[in-house]
């Protein structure tokens, strides 16, 4: 193996070991945990295969270089991944004016469950509606926020446990 085709192999076997790394890292988070001891054993070999040419070939300083770079670069990758499964779900707290009273009726029509209360604020009398969704549909729902009500005081938090409810048979 030539100089480039080391560097090369040495980066794609660190950003793929990397982004298993991170997949199987949520997988173990969200509680799959099959699925991440399954993603574990090609993570290992591949770990494993990148790690003996590196060792093999350490007094080249290009070998550590790459790799460094491929593991930056499957931490970036890994990060990617993970947006785009999106699993899990979300709640999403939405505070607006009181006088904005049809927008829970509006997310439910979207599909979203909502729980809503009067509350009062710094400005005076305020909606608070409470709404849990599937991340894969956090975005949709943020953007039907800012178009509703550009205005609204938003925060979003990852639930680690819910149950009961009518909507959360439609979620599992």
């Amino acid at each position: 193996m030539n100089e480039v085709e080391m560097i090369l192999t040495i980066i794609v076997i660190n950003i793929t070991y990397v982004s298993l790394f991170t997949i199987r890292l949520l997988f173990v988070m969200k509680g799959q945990n099959i699925l991440a001891s399954i993603i574990s054993v090609f993570e290992v070999a591949i770990y494993l295969i990148g790690l003996n040419i590196v060792l093999d070939n350490i007094d080249k300083i290009q070998n550590l270089v790459a790799y460094c770079l491929g593991w930056g670069s499957g931490v970036y990758l890994g990060s990617k991944i993970e947006q785009w499964l999106a699993l899990g779900y979300v709640t999403i707290q939405i505070v607006i004016d009181k006088n904005d009273v049809e927008v829970p009726f509006i997310l439910r029509e979207k599909g979203f469950g909502v729980t809503s209360w009067e509350a009062e604020g710094r400005d005076g009398n305020r909606l608070v509606m409470q709404v849990l969704a599937k991340r894969s549909n956090e975005k949709r729902l943020l953007k039907i926020i800012e178009n509703r009500v550009p205005k609204a005081f938003v925060v979003s938090y990852e639930p680690r446990y819910f149950r009961g409810g009518f909507w959360t048979k439609k979620l599992l």
